[in-house]
């Protein structure tokens, strides 16, 4: 499964999921850095990434055009790039399911929240 973090998700986040979520990236890693939220969801598209973002435009657009690209909507408030990969992996099974398995097909937008 591959995850593509759109611009306010430090791209130091790649090294803290390799092991759950390989051949994932971040938009400026790819030259998206400055890319409007259309075009990264079509590239998110055409090459199989899931987008996780902390932002509602991406879920907007999933709700309009369907999916893929699948999205995982970080509802966290502003959290370190260590809490959101913990909380990422501590989910790794269930973000797995959300993008993989044909039990959610139907469903575009999987929502994380920090709970204490």
């Amino acid at each position: 499964m591959k995850l593509l973090f759109d611009q306010n998700i430090s791209f130091r986040i790649i090294k803290l999921l390799s092991e759950n979520f390989e051949n994932s990236s971040q938009v400026r890693e790819l030259g998206l850095e400055n890319n409007t939220d259309n075009g990264i969801w079509n590239f998110a598209k055409a090459k199989g990434y899931t987008i996780v973002t902390f932002d509602a435009d991406f879920a907007d657009i999933a709700y309009i055009n369907g999916h893929p690209p699948k999205i995982i909507w970080l509802k966290t408030g502003n959290l370190t790039t260590r809490f959101i990969a913990e909380l990422l992996n501590k989910n790794a099974e269930i973000n797995s399911k959300f993008c993989l398995d044909s039990e959610f097909e139907s469903i575009a937008c999987l929502e994380l929240y920090q709970y204490e």
